[in-house]
Order: C-alpha cells, then sequence, then structure tokens
C-alpha cells in the first residue's frame, strides 16, 4: 500500500456538471483545486455518460428507424454509436480540467475523514487530501425499490449499454424516466408494458396533459398498466418473469429485461458525511441553505446531491452560486431561480414549466387557462409540415395579472417552446404579450397565438 498526501484550496468531489463547471472556474483564476471521481468511467459525470446525452441520442436513433430497418440490427448501431459519442465526451471533460496546471483529477473514492480532510482510495493506494473548501458533487443513483439489479432486471444504467434489443421489456414505474425509456424502445421494435403504482402515468401533470401523453403512447403500441402493485420480480435465466397485482387479482408476464424505473435519490453513502460534521436531510440528500453551504461553512453541496430539482442545467445553475460566494459578491442564491423547466423526451417531447392547473388551483389562484389539441391548430401549420400532430398545449394564467404562471407543451419542438415561455414568466411578459408577439412562419412558437387565444 502506498500512502500520500496533497493540500489544496478547492476540493470537489463527483466529476459532475456543477463540479466540474466549478473546478475549471476556480482552477483557471489559479486556485489550487483537487477533483476526485470514483470511476474514470464518469468523467464528466451522469448527464454525459448515463444520463441525458446517451438517452437522448439514443431517442434520436429510434427515431429514425424505419417500420423496414432491422430492430436488432439498428439498436445495436445505435448503442455503439451512443457508446462512442459518449466516450468522446468523456475524454473531453477530462482534458477540460486535466490540461489546467492548477487542477489536479483524481480517481478513487473518496470519504471525509474529518470537516476538512478526505481519504482517497484506490486499490491498495491511499491518499489524503485536505482543503479550505470541499465541494460535493455525487449526484443520485436509482432508487431500487428493494428489486435485485442484475442480470435481466436493470436500471436505465445497464439497459442504455446493452447491445442486445430486449424484444419484451416491463417498465416498473409510469413517472418521466419510465416514460421515456418506453417510448423509445417501442420505437426500437421493443414489445413495451408499463406499471405503474399510481392510476395513470406522470401523475404530476394534470390529468388531460397525461391523458393526452398516454394516448400518443398506446398508439405506439405500449401497455399502460395503472394501479399495478409489482409483488415480485425473478430472473430465470432465459427470461423473467414479473408478477403484480391489480383491483385483487394477480397477474405474470415475462420479460426478456425489466427496467427498474423509480426515480433517483442523492448518493451519499459511504462518503462519511458524519465525520465532516455534514448533516443530511430525511430524504438522505445533504443539506444546504440558500447559497448552497451545508452544516459546514466551507463545504458546499451542488447538482442532484443536494435534493434539489434532478437536472444538469440546474446542477450547472448551483455552480454559479457557490462561485458567487467563493470569489464573487456572495449575493446569489437558490432563490433567485424562477421558472425552472423540464423536458420529457417523448415523441413529440413533453415540456413544462411553473405551475400545473391543479397546483395553481390548490394554492388558490383565479386562473384562467388556455388549451388546444396540436391537432386542431389550424393557423399553425408546422405540425402538419413535420408530421407530428399529436400532443396538446397549455398556459395557465393569472385571472387578474395575465401573467403566465404555467405551461404543458407536449408538441414537437417543445423542448424548445419551453425555454421562451420561461423566459416570458422571468420578466413577467403577461400571457397577451406572448400571445400578440410577431412570430416568423411557419413556426412552432406561432402555436401561441393561436393557443392563448383561447384563454377561458
Amino acid at each position: 500500500m502506498t500512502a500520500s498526501q496533497m493540500r489544496v484550496d478547492l476540493l470537489v468531489v463527483g466529476f459532475g456538471k456543477g463540479g466540474k463547471t466549478l473546478a475549471a472556474a476556480m482552477g483557471k483564476r489559479g486556485f489550487q483545486v483537487a477533483m476526485v471521481e470514483r470511476s474514470e468511467q464518469m468523467y464528466g459525470g451522469t448527464c454525459i455518460n448515463i444520463g441525458c446525452v446517451p438517452t437522448k441520442a439514443l431517442v434520436h436513433e429510434a427515431d429514425l428507424r424505419r417500420p423496414q430497418d432491422d430492430a436488432e440490427d439498428w439498436y445495436r448501431h445505435a448503442v455503439k454509436n451512443t457508446s462512442d459519442l459518449t466516450g468522446l465526451m468523456r475524454g473531453n471533460n477530462f482534458r477540460m480540467l486535466d490540461t489546467l496546471d492548477t487542477v489536479t483529477v483524481i480517481t478513487g473514492r473518496a470519504r471525509f475523514a474529518d470537516p476538512h480532510t478526505v481519504e482517497v482510495t484506490a486499490g491498495a493506494d491511499r491518499l489524503t487530501v485536505r482543503a479550505d473548501t470541499i465541494v460535493i458533487n455525487t449526484g443520485a443513483e436509482p432508487v431500487t425499490g428493494g428489486f435485485a439489479i442484475g442480470g435481466r432486471v436493470v436500471t436505465s444504467t445497464e439497459l442504455i449499454a446493452t447491445p442486445e434489443l430486449p424484444r419484451r421489456l416491463v417498465v416498473v414505474g409510469g413517472g418521466y424516466v419510465g416514460v421515456e425509456f418506453a417510448a423509445m424502445y417501442a420505437r426500437f421494435g421493443a414489445e413495451v408494458t408499463v406499471l405503474d403504482h399510481a392510476p395513470h402515468i406522470l401523475h404530476r401533470e394534470d390529468r388531460d396533459v397525461a391523458t393526452v401523453a398516454a394516448d400518443i403512447l398506446r398508439g405506439q403500441g405500449i401497455t399502460l398498466v395503472g394501479e399495478a402493485d409489482v409483488t415480485d420480480v425473478t430472473d430465470l435465466g432465459s427470461h423473467a418473469a414479473v408478477t403484480y397485482r391489480q383491483n385483487g387479482v394477480s397477474t405474470t408476464i415475462d420479460a426478456d429485461a425489466v427496467l427498474v424505473a423509480l426515480g433517483r435519490k442523492p448518493a451519499t453513502a459511504d462518503l462519511g458525511l458524519d465525520a465532516a460534521g455534514v448533516q443530511v436531510t430525511a430524504t438522505g440528500a445533504v443539506a444546504v441553505d440558500d447559497h448552497l453551504r451545508t452544516s459546514q461553512r466551507h463545504i458546499f453541496a451542488v447538482g442532484d446531491v443536494n435534493g434539489g430539482p434532478q437536472f444538469t442545467y440546474v446542477s450547472l445553475d448551483d455552480h454559479r452560486i457557490v462561485l458567487d460566494q467563493l470569489v464573487g459578491a456572495g449575493t446569489r442564491s437558490t432563490a433567485d431561480r424562477v421558472a425552472v423547466p423540464n423536458t420529457v423526451f417523448l415523441t413529440p417531447p413533453l415540456a413544462r414549466v411553473g405551475l400545473t392547473e391543479t397546483q395553481a388551483r390548490t394554492a388558490g389562484h383565479a386562473i384562467r387557462v388556455a388549451s388546444k389539441l396540436v391537432a386542431q391548430l389550424a393557423a399553425s401549420p408546422r405540425p402538419k409540415i413535420v408530421h407530428e400532430t399529436r400532443g396538446l398545449m397549455k398556459f395557465v394564467v393569472d385571472a387578474a395579472t395575465d401573467q403566465i404562471l404555467g405551461a404543458a407543451l407536449l408538441c414537437a419542438d417543445a423542448q424548445e417552446l419551453i425555454n421562451l415561455v420561461a423566459l416570458a414568466m422571468r420578466h413577467g411578459i403577461t400571457a397577451s404579450e406572448l400571445r400578440d408577439t410577431i412570430y416568423t412562419h411557419p413556426s412552432s412558437t406561432e402555436a401561441f397565438t393561436e393557443v392563448l387565444a383561447g384563454l377561458a
């Protein structure tokens, strides 16, 4: 065993978006920085390696497949193309830090020894790193629900790396990840069944939005089973057997793969947070204040590990807050965030920002609602031009102020449209202004004019 020590100004544990961007920014300012990542396969973080980039690349590959294309060959090539892409980006992310003389990238498992000291182990080697400031950026990990992961029972991480297309895929969970994967694999040619404990998929969305999404999925041949309590998942070698109860009746179905998609939880196990005096919340996230400081003022937590929204772009904004604390005015905070959008990459995508209609009414808002099926848009030809007339566009507007409280866009280009709506919400642009703005033609944005004209 070899042991050594080093001292730095900033230590970042975890190569995710917020941490790596902060490490680069501080290194370029002349600070001595150490970045610790437990696996060289995770340089760049979750998004690049097992999250946003590979999954959205596979969604794109699935959309390109034509009915006459062999499903297994197409999928195998898609997985290889995606692996090549993530490998390229992983290398670029490593070089982004490794080429800075002030930054040292360390591969190994990190564990706090005390509030200022982290021990990094890699095999028989041990490195003790002492830092003035420490940032925890370890991300999140799949919730397995007690199911044994391995073989034919997988999380999204294993599934996207498997070059064999599962002809029969059972998805346990009808949330955002579950339905995105269900849609993707159905387009690759798999027979897909989604088992959801809730009465309907996407239970956080308004029922009308979720219903339209469900209709689209069923139109792709996907079987949706609501109020399904999965009682057993068994890997039988040649296939897996999934047993669930619905309305008191037990049913067993066979699958070539079972995707457990029950969400993700902060990755804090075995970090030695007790030794650092860092408190966690009831859900296991690192507890932070509005400036992302933990219970130790010199230790911050950014990204999924702090229990905030699990989006790469939120992690990026986390880095801005911490950088402002370290070398700026120290005024930026999570309280500054308004109208943070998100997208589920179905085909067409579902993007949302702000309050749902249900949330707005529950909060006591007097509201007006504008909603229209994409197929009913008369003055907006782009859906017909791109052969994507499925979906729904919906706005929730404050009745007194005309301010946009939220929007759900299930339509072509929704992942781009939602950013414009979010920007309008942040800057107080009213629904009437968004309706009456001049848009190019034919474009997806001009649909706002027609949809918002129907505010009731």
